[in-house]
């Protein structure tokens, strides 16, 4: 049996186009019942334990997903465009956030009424199969993202995040690396000072190129065995 390999890697595999299963009158009234919001690098999205009378939709940016008790914080998840936010609460028995979102990039986010959304679900069963996949394709790479982060090295971890940030929301080797230190921190579960440290290292081993924010992959087989061993 093949060995399953796991990442630490935010974002899933899932690329299915949301909403391609609904007619054109259900997205007029998707659209028809729902906003347009316009957030900042750094804004709060929604709040975890906040009622949520809206499942939203990401147009455009980055957001990152995640929990804290008011003193830590975990990032489950960060979010690019054509992504959803809140689709635990279209369960009745949970009408809350069951996380936060904060827009790491300048992101327009639109607000799609929850009851709508509802309807949607029960009058199209298509509709409803895609929202599922989504629901089970965010549930193995937030189960398999833990099991890297608990078991992967440190050095395994970042190239997890490294490839990701390339592979799966910028989509090229090169890109500028707009996310903090700290941020990047988050992601890995390590501390900011190690984050710079193993920066360091990877360029100095010409893995990575380093200028200014930007940042290149020059050696992708290495980076990607550094990910695989961990």
């Amino acid at each position: 049996m093949q060995k399953q390999k796991f990442t630490s890697c935010t974002i899933g595999s899932y690329e299915k186009k949301c909403f391609s299963s609904l007619t054109e009158t259900e997205v007029d009234l998707l659209y028809k019942n729902s906003v347009k919001i316009s957030f900042a690098k750094g804004e709060v999205i929604c709040k975890q334990g906040g009622l949520a009378s809206h499942v939203l939709y990401i147009e455009s940016g980055l957001v990152k997903v995640f929990i804290d008790d008011g003193v830590s914080t975990l990032v489950l998840k960060i979010l690019p465009s054509c992504n959803l936010l809140g689709l635990a609460s279209v369960s009745d028995k949970n009408k809350t956030f069951q996380h936060s979102a904060m827009a790491y990039l300048d992101s327009e986010i639109r607000q799609i009424d929850i009851t709508v959304f509802k309807q949607l679900l029960f009058q199209n069963h298509l509709f409803a199969k895609e929202i599922i996949d989504i629901l089970i394709e965010n549930s193995a790479q937030i189960n398999g993202r833990f099991f890297s982060l608990t078991h992967k090295q440190s050095y395994g971890r970042l190239a997890d995040i490294l490839l990701c940030l390339a592979e799966k929301i910028f989509k090229t080797n090169e890109f500028d690396l707009n996310l903090t230190r700290k941020e990047i921190a988050e992601l890995t579960g390590i501390s900011a000072e190690t984050v710079v440290r193993m920066l360091k290292k990877f360029k100095s081993e010409n893995i990575i190129q380093i200028t200014g924010k930007s940042l290149k992959i020059i050696d992708y087989t290495r980076l990607k065995r550094i990910s695989e061993t961990g």
